[in-house]
């Protein structure tokens, strides 16, 4: 080794460049709530909430427990209705498919859920994680349910709010098993936490360790935060005793994984403001038979797992819209805000783009099809999109959105003729800016902050992609349960006069950094 190659190694040696770097809280800094995770040999499955968004109920894989890639979502179309199409001005926001739960039995996958807008509950099955799945419903859609399936061979679903009930299935999971009724499980689920409770113990995820029933559920005490509760019994029947588990910064929800070396941590997941609902790991120890979360009662920032990768490209990611033969037409990351118009939208129709044509006439960007989305990521994210629109129509709008109740546009739009860079926030009611465009291509961007909850974006565009103008007042982004999702970027086109006009996407990039 040369000599100066010997004293830059002895400097970053002692910087502690090379000492081992360890995993961090949160686990994925993206809205990935409801969490439901099971381990299968040395690979760790996990699926969650995307409500009404089409696909549904992703599923991911990881090998370490913190670097995760989707691999698969349970169903394209939830359920064909009016609230889930877009139709007769109804939508499903802030519904659609909740808290899902993921099993391995038997050599099969199992991810079940639950919807107000079908009134089902909805079990999926599979051979394989990547799919295809099958689908099972039965009524009623049973809330937040755990399916449970026990030593002696028979499978439960435990479910409700506050009262917590149990109810044994059939054992192919097509329905309640004919002839036994439903019991009370815990009568007050959330009485550990106290009498002055916000919101009743649900979320419920069940574990047997050690011929122990290990009980999960979240409560909210009034004047408090959201908390962790954990009954335990010696018989599933009960009876039950239980306990305040955990309560630090609202991380709450979730449920038992161990590792193949015999580590213990709780996943759960904790309300961040516009970026969404973000998942934390927390280490567990065993104490006179009841799991102990955290250290000292705290979520530690550091675990000792492997580091933390980027979530591009296996949660978020680029696309150049090329597509090969025998290529899927949109890759995992995307989703529709609500089920698609299939005969809409196409990246085969252009080579290398996606072109996204007008099919009805609307009056308000959240109630029109077609909007295709992805994440947004903490602490900090850019979306940036090349858009041509001379296929559009009068009265056409299309361009790069951030999608939430609170959202905003930046696009162009055909007005008299004419058209026009705009602007547009939800919170203001009303065009914020526009600005004239001759050029038939143009840039659009949305760079959001998310750091210590500032949840704050500012739209941008540009002519030439290499000059920018920002556009528009900086826009707050808080979360509402009207969505009950974090903010996605989303690549929009609706008419407001005539159908039949398009926009043709070039591409959408995003970065995990705030690119102005």
């Amino acid at each position: 080794m040369k000599r100066i190659s010997k004293i830059v190694f002895l400097i970053l040696l002692g910087s502690g460049v090379f000492a081992q770097q360890k995993a961090h809280n949160p686990l994925i800094y993206a809205d990935v709530p409801d969490m439901s995770m099971i381990r299968v040999g040395d690979t760790y499955y996990m699926s969650s909430t995307t409500m009404h968004m089409s696909p549904g109920v992703p599923v991911m894989s990881s090998k370490d427990l913190t670097n995760w890639k989707l691999e698969s979502y349970c169903y394209d179309t939830l359920v064909d209705n009016d609230a889930m199409n877009l139709e007769n001005g109804q939508s499903t926001y802030g519904r659609g498919s909740w808290a899902s739960c993921i099993r391995y039995h038997k050599g099969e996958f199992m991810v079940s859920t639950f919807a107000a807008t079908s009134g089902m509950t909805h079990i999926f099955t599979a051979k394989d994680i990547k799919g295809p799945w099958e689908e099972k419903t039965f009524m009623p859609a049973y809330h937040d349910h755990s399916i449970f399936f026990d030593d002696d061979g028979k499978v439960y679903m435990i479910y409700g709010a506050g009262q917590l009930k149990i109810l044994e299935l059939k054992p192919d999971l097509s329905g309640p098993m004919p002839g036994v009724e439903e019991k009370v499980l815990v009568e007050n689920a959330s009485a550990p936490a106290g009498d002055n409770i916000m919101l009743g113990a649900e979320g419920s995820q069940l574990f047997k360790v050690k011929g122990k029933y290990y009980l999960f559920n979240i409560t909210w005490p009034r004047d408090g935060m959201r908390t962790v509760l954990i009954h335990r019994a010696d018989k599933i029947t009960g009876p039950w005793e239980g306990r305040v588990a955990l309560q630090d910064r609202g991380i709450a929800q979730g449920g038992l994984i161990d590792t193949p070396d015999g580590r213990w941590f709780a996943y759960l997941f904790r309300d961040n403001g516009g970026v969404g609902r973000i998942p934390y790991l927390t280490p567990v120890i065993w104490e006179d038979g009841w799991p102990v979360l955290g250290i000292d009662g705290k979520v530690p920032d550091e675990l000792d797992l492997t580091v933390n990768g980027s979530l591009i490209p296996e949660l978020v990611n680029s696309d150049e819209f090329k597509r090969k033969k025998g290529d899927r037409d949109l890759p995992l990351v995307w989703q529709w805000n609500h089920n698609p118009d299939n005969s809409l939208w196409s990246v085969r129709d252009r080579k290398g783009f996606l072109r996204l044509t007008t099919g009805r006439v609307d009056t308000s960007f959240v109630m029109a099809k077609n909007t295709l989305t992805q994440r947004t990521i903490g602490p900090e994210s850019t979306g940036s999109t090349k858009l041509e629109v001379s296929g559009m129509k009068e009265g056409d709008f299309a361009g790069l959105c951030l999608l939430q109740k609170n959202y905003g546009l930046v696009g162009v739009k055909i007005d008299n003729g004419q058209k026009y860079i705009v602007m547009e926030s939800a919170a203001a009611g009303r065009e914020e800016a526009r600005i004239p465009l001759t050029k038939k291509k143009f840039y659009l961007k949305a760079a959001c902050d998310f750091k210590d909850r500032k949840d704050e974006a500012q739209f941008y565009f540009s002519l030439d992609g290499k000059e920018w103008t920002a556009i528009g007042a900086p826009m707050k982004m808080p979360y509402t349960l009207p969505h009950f999702m974090g903010y996605r970027f989303g690549l929009f086109n609706y008419a407001t006069e005539q159908t039949g006009g398009y926009a043709d996407f070039d591409w959408f990039r995003i970065t995990n950094f705030l690119k102005k």
